[in-house]
């Protein structure tokens, strides 16, 4: 009975960090918004204007002219900024639901610019960390437990949904080219912004212009034995290359990961592997050559690895131009002349086989 109920908990725990989110996948791409961003960062423009461009400032001008825009950002800044007392610096909960009403009723092509917009210098990324007003939407006076945090989010229906979303088109993945599930970006981004007006409210943790980090406002201090579980909680959002790389490839309008400690190729490019000829059957495993090859460009491609004039790269193009005689171990490469395998000595002899048994 013991051991029963120890491992009902025991599946319980393991089934609750990760909730399935209730919503349909996200299956279209943010091409036409990524080459929107493309033109206003200065992507492929004069080097020195951009970076004395401040495209968070220019993302925040672009919302002053569409009308629908404007006016959401104005009540949500308003709302967010009215003092309700000496010891209450605004009503939270009205603005979370302006903040909400804003990104839900807002085209991306508006709020994902004020909200991942490339920046230069600290001014730029102080802008792009006060877009939701976080004194009021974000800060408190003292940071909660993650877990407590996560608990009083699932207490809402709607914040919970959100949360498993955000785990379901965010989490890391080591599989894809991308670090995110299936190379969606924009899943990624659009769970991000669904998060924002919620008690699990992210935000960027500093102005720094450089490095990427985003968190709820919280902390693992008093965890107990429970601190593993917070901590890997929280590497969610501040340790996540999926969502720092949607984050940076947004910015700078590009669908690729443009961190320079991981460089990848870009996601829309179809990986080399799909060209390989398909390997017979009853070909042995003991074929070193064809198993090595394989598995490096596997490696290379899953990794991200940078693959300039290396061994790996050269023996990917390899396998791409390599024939493997079926029934045998033996490679031929196309440009190593005309030469073919000679016929066994069984083809030679078949023909007068079959001259015998007709007499």
């Amino acid at each position: 009975m013991i051991l029963a109920n120890a491992f009902c908990l025991f599946f319980f725990l393991g089934e609750e960090f990760y909730e399935a989110s209730p919503y349909e996948p996200v299956t279209s791409r943010l091409s036409d918004i990524f080459r929107l961003a493309s033109i206003f960062s200065g992507t492929g423009a004069d080097p020195v204007v951009s970076a004395k461009s401040n495209h968070c400032l220019d993302a925040a001008k672009a919302c002053n002219l569409n009308d629908n825009c404007k006016k959401l950002r104005s009540s949500y800044i308003s709302i967010c900024n009215r003092e309700i007392s000496p010891t209450e610096r605004c009503n939270r909960r009205k603005c979370h639901k302006a903040l909400r009403q804003f990104f839900d009723r807002v085209p991306s092509e508006y709020t994902y610019r004020m909200l991942f917009c490339s920046c230069q210098d600290q001014a730029c990324a102080e802008r792009r960390r006060q877009t939701i007003l976080p004194s009021c939407s974000y800060e408190d006076k003292e940071k909660p437990n993650c877990l407590d945090l996560r608990s009083l989010c699932r207490t809402d229906h709607l914040c919970r949904s959100r949360l498993a979303d955000f785990h379901a088109n965010c989490r890391a993945s080591y599989r894809t080219l991308t670090s995110c599930p299936a190379d969606n970006y924009q899943a990624c981004l659009g769970s991000y912004a669904g998060m924002i007006g919620f008690d699990m409210t992210p935000n960027y943790v500093d102005s720094s212009p450089t490095g990427i980090v985003v968190s709820p406002w919280c902390s693992c201090r008093g965890s107990g034995n429970m601190e593993e579980e917070c901590e890997k909680f929280l590497r969610d959002f501040t340790e996540n290359p999926c969502l720092r790389n949607a984050i940076q490839a947004f910015g700078n309008g590009t669908d690729v990961n443009v961190s320079p400690k991981n460089p990848l190729l870009p996601a829309t490019q179809a990986p080399r592997v799909e060209k390989t000829p398909s390997l017979p059957d009853d070909l042995s495993d003991s074929t070193s050559l064809g198993t090595s090859i394989i598995t490096t460009c596997t490696s290379v491609q899953e990794q991200g690895l940078k693959a300039n004039n290396s061994k790996e790269l050269s023996m990917c193009f390899t396998e791409l131009t390599t024939n493997i005689i079926p029934g045998s171990n033996k490679v031929i490469k196309p440009n190593s002349g005309p030469s073919r395998a000679r016929p066994s000595a069984a083809l030679t002899a078949f023909p007068f086989l079959l001259l015998k048994w007709a007499l």
